[in-house]
């Protein structure tokens, strides 16, 4: 059995494991071959020792499978994707072994990153990997809504602020309404006032900062009252504009939403 001294790479712990089980089942592995990531799995240098001493050990299934990740996969044009390709191909000249290449951008971006198998994530929520692109104008579905309700309406006399550090002023008689969510949900806080929500199937226009648990809403040319459910990202409101809105990437947004959130499939 090959020493596991003999692994040098981020993947030693796993590989050591590997080389002291010695119970009677056999892991399927799938092996990591960094192609410029430079996150995690063997260096390029490293990969054919590494793979000929991980299919050495008894532990391990015949079936091993090998991936890698990409890095600028979400830039169409950027060179180091289809090196990274080129690399990963060449690599695994001969190996009888299933590949997966293609995370959600490089399965829209780049076709020939399609192995056995790909890896969508972000796709998976009909949100788009691609900087600047909706889920919607690549065919996809968004499958996350988030929403809360309306909790108050506001009376604000023009010259009158909302919020803390009075980031937002009425310049007329406004009415504002309060929603329960905030930034202790996962909305995020350095959103831009002026970002929309949905009430009433209708975009109305956030002010002020984003607090732990509530927003304010500007429904002055439009409707709203108590109980109303309040659409901050969903079909309608790509989760992608208030990702731009914020500074931020929608896998952020949607990572970010908190436990005390009521999760439902619907």
């Amino acid at each position: 059995m090959p020493s596991p001294k003999s692994f040098r790479s981020a993947s030693d712990c796993e590989t050591t494991a590997l080389a002291r089980y010695t119970g009677e089942y056999r892991f399927r592995v799938w092996v990591k071959l960094d192609t410029g990531m430079n996150r995690l799995g063997f260096r390029l240098e490293e990969f054919a020792q590494a793979w000929r001493e991980i299919a050495a050990l008894k532990s391990v299934a015949p079936d091993m499978r090998v991936m890698t990740h990409l890095a600028n996969a979400d830039v169409r044009d950027d060179p180091k994707t289809g090196k990274q390709i080129r690399a990963f191909r060449n690599a695994t000249v001969g190996l009888k072994a299933e590949t997966s290449i293609g995370n959600s951008a490089g399965v829209l971006n780049f076709p020939e990153s399609q192995g056995d198998w790909i890896r969508p994530g972000l796709l998976l929520y009909g949100v788009s990997p691609i900087p600047g692109a909706r889920g919607t104008e690549l065919g996809l579905t968004p499958a996350m809504t988030l929403v809360t309700r309306v909790i108050a309406i506001r009376a604000v006399k023009a010259g009158e602020s909302v919020g803390y550090a009075s980031a937002w002023r009425a310049e007329r008689a406004s009415r504002i309404a309060i929603a329960a969510a905030g930034y202790g949900d996962g909305y995020p806080r350095n959103v831009a006032s002026g970002t929309s929500v949905l009430i009433r199937g209708t975009a109305q226009p956030l002010v002020g900062r984003v607090s732990m648990d509530m927003i304010a809403v500007d429904v002055t040319d439009g409707q709203a009252g108590v109980g109303d459910e309040v659409v901050l990202w969903g079909p309608g409101l790509p989760v992608e504009d208030i990702a731009e809105r914020a500074g931020t990437i929608p896998y952020e947004l949607i990572c970010g939403v908190s436990q005390r959130v009521l999760h439902e499939v619907v």
